[in-house]
């Protein structure tokens, strides 16, 4: 793919879950990686290169400057909902279609079952694809798949691991803070 003029800047920023790298386009956030130690960090821009067909740069616009202040004010409980630009172009069809759902109607403190995410897209039925869709999304915690949980009170997975998405869920009062 050759790019047509579009950029993707990136930074790796510290977290209470740990390292996350996000990157951005001039549509908007475009992707937040988990766990972004070096390793991880690499692999993921260079498959951001190859989906979007431009080579990442380091953060050097300040264009990342909103992003990293609202994910400081949301690990500090300051911040409730995400007011971003988002790029949606890494998810397509049924999974940009929950993603959005997700994004825009279960708000910070609440879950919400895989079936019935199904059902408020028009899938009743498509609990299996639902959980697809979290695992393939590109902004996890912006976009909060973690909010996502199976119908018995189960966790269900998590891209980023069982532990953070528990941390997470503690974070917006869902579960209780962990003893230790």
């Amino acid at each position: 793919m050759e790019s047509t003029g579009q950029f993707v800047e990136w930074a790796v920023v510290g977290s209470d879950i740990g390292p996350l790298l996000l990157a951005a386009t001039g549509e908007g956030l475009v992707s937040v990686v988990f766990h972004a130690d070096d390793a991880v960090r690499d692999k993921a821009l260079a498959q951001l290169a190859r989906r979007l067909g431009v080579e990442p740069v380091p953060n050097a616009s300040g264009r990342l400057a909103e992003p990293i202040a609202m994910l400081e004010a949301y690990f500090a409980g300051a911040l409730h909902r995400f007011e971003l630009a988002l790029d949606w172009s890494l998810t397509t069809g049924f999974n940009r279609q929950v993603l959005r759902e997700l994004a825009s109607g279960v708000p910070y403190g609440t879950v919400v079952g895989y079936g019935e995410l199904a059902g408020r897209v028009g899938q009743p039925g498509a609990a299996q694809a639902v959980g697809a869709a979290m695992g393939s999304n590109p902004l996890p915690v912006v976009v909060p798949c973690h909010r996502v949980v199976e119908s018995d009170g189960g966790l269900g997975g998590f891209g980023g691991g069982l532990e953070t998405k528990r941390r997470l869920l503690a974070l917006e009062g869902v579960l209780p803070q962990p003893l230790f």
